[in-house]
């Protein structure tokens, strides 16, 4: 039996992902930074393990203080199609931005954080079943 595969990408192309294997989660962001970052509502997001995603092509890295921690954002240098979070090379695990999925079918939500900024004009999907006001411990 073979692993799910997830492949995307940027606009372009000429920044790509491959994951294998079940992400540790799915999910909506609707932190103010999402939003903007974004231009919508929300950001809908993969996370990964390091070991299980590998990328191929350049990245412009953005970094903005987040509640926590520095947030970094890869997006193409070319397009500016914003791809994943993380740090190549330091990360411990990514988050893909689900849109840059090639088949956005498989992604499937289940959660939903920061829901305090989730402007009205956005609805949560049913497939979300646990919702954190903030960011969850």
């Amino acid at each position: 039996m073979s692993e799910t595969r997830y492949t995307g990408g940027c606009l372009c192309g000429a920044l790509r992902y491959e994951a294998t294997g079940a992400p540790n989660y799915m999910g909506h962001c609707h932190c103010g930074d999402c939003r903007k970052a974004s231009g919508s509502g929300f950001i809908p997001f993969m996370s990964f393990p390091a070991s299980a995603i590998r990328f191929t092509g350049a990245s412009k890295v953005f970094e903005s203080q987040g509640l926590r921690n520095i947030a970094t954002r890869n997006s193409c240098p070319t397009c500016s199609s914003l791809v994943f979070g993380g740090i190549m090379g330091k990360s411990d695990a990514f988050m893909i931005y689900a849109g840059s999925l090639d088949d956005p079918t498989q992604f499937k939500p289940t959660m939903a954080i920061f829901n305090h900024g989730r402007p009205d004009w956005v609805t949560l999907p049913p497939s979300i079943t646990t919702v954190f006001e903030k960011m969850p411990g």
